[in-house]
């Protein structure tokens, strides 16, 4: 569960899709060990069994955390994730779990019900994905933090006060603040980031984000060609972040591609 009392850390994570090879995980979690990153994240998507992906991180991983984020309460009910992170033995002392509404119907009660269930089954950190206002106030009031998404260093701010706010009215500690950040190093990653800025913009959940914050998709990533310009790009979200999480986006899906663009944005001591 989230700490009581402390100030805001400043935590980095890596993050990657969760479709990717297992052996790229392996490799991947155990290079995020070594460098000194807090958490190692997979992403749930349909093609990506998240959960299945941070087993094979736990076997090569003693230290770091993991998270996944997020999982779909739509595709994947919680008691669903719950029996399934006991019976791949996934270490619960060290695991986030991210869970999102899925389909917007019925997405707050969905959540709700989620948050509840995983909070009373399992030991493990459990964080909401949220875009909205009513999302990051759900995540204050019953998870131990919110997990935000496609937004600028100016929108975290705000977002952090409806989860901390709710927090404190519901008697809670002060919740986690995350939030995952597109990060583009390397040969052609420009591209690939522009494509799925465009994809994300036409889904109408975050349409309705980038208005609110009157900032265009692509204008939420971090882009660069040097590790001291990835630096500077991810300093203000680690400023006002518990966790900044470095969501890769490179060229090249090889091992290669990814170890250089986590080496560019490790925490630097």
């Amino acid at each position: 569960m989230a700490m009581e009392g402390r100030q805001r850390a400043g935590w980095r994570g890596f993050g990657v899709a969760g479709a990717l090879p297992r052996e790229m995980i392996r490799a991947l979690a155990a290079a995020s060990e070594d460098a000194g990153y807090h958490t190692f994240w997979v992403n749930d998507t349909p093609n990506g069994d998240g959960l299945a992906a941070l087993a094979e991180a736990a076997a090569v991983t003693s230290g770091i955390r993991l998270g996944v984020g997020v999982i779909p309460l739509d595709r994947q009910p919680a008691e669903v994730i719950a029996r399934r992170v006991e019976e791949l033995a996934l270490p619960q002392e060290r695991l986030t779990v991210g869970i999102g509404s899925g389909h917007h119907k019925g997405g707050l009660a969905r959540t709700r019900e989620g948050a509840t269930t995983l909070g009373d089954r399992l030991a493990v950190v459990v964080v909401v994905g949220a875009l909205g206002p009513r999302m990051c106030a759900l995540a204050g009031e019953l998870a131990d933090g919110v997990l935000l998404n496609w937004l600028t260093p100016a929108y975290v701010a705000p977002s952090a006060a409806l989860t901390d706010d709710a927090a404190r009215e519901a008697g809670r500690p002060r919740p986690l603040i995350m939030g995952y950040v597109r990060t583009v190093f390397g040969p052609g990653a420009q591209e690939v980031f522009a494509r799925e800025a465009a994809r994300y913009a036409s889904f109408p959940a975050y349409a309705a984000n980038f208005a609110r914050m009157g900032t265009p998709a692509e204008e939420t990533g971090v882009v660069g060609d040097t590790s001291a310009e990835i630096q500077a790009g991810l300093e203000p979200f680690t400023a006002l972040l518990d966790e900044t999480v470095v969501r890769a986006i490179t060229g090249d899906e090889t091992v290669e591609a990814y170890l250089a663009l986590l080496e560019a944005a490790a925490p630097r001591s």
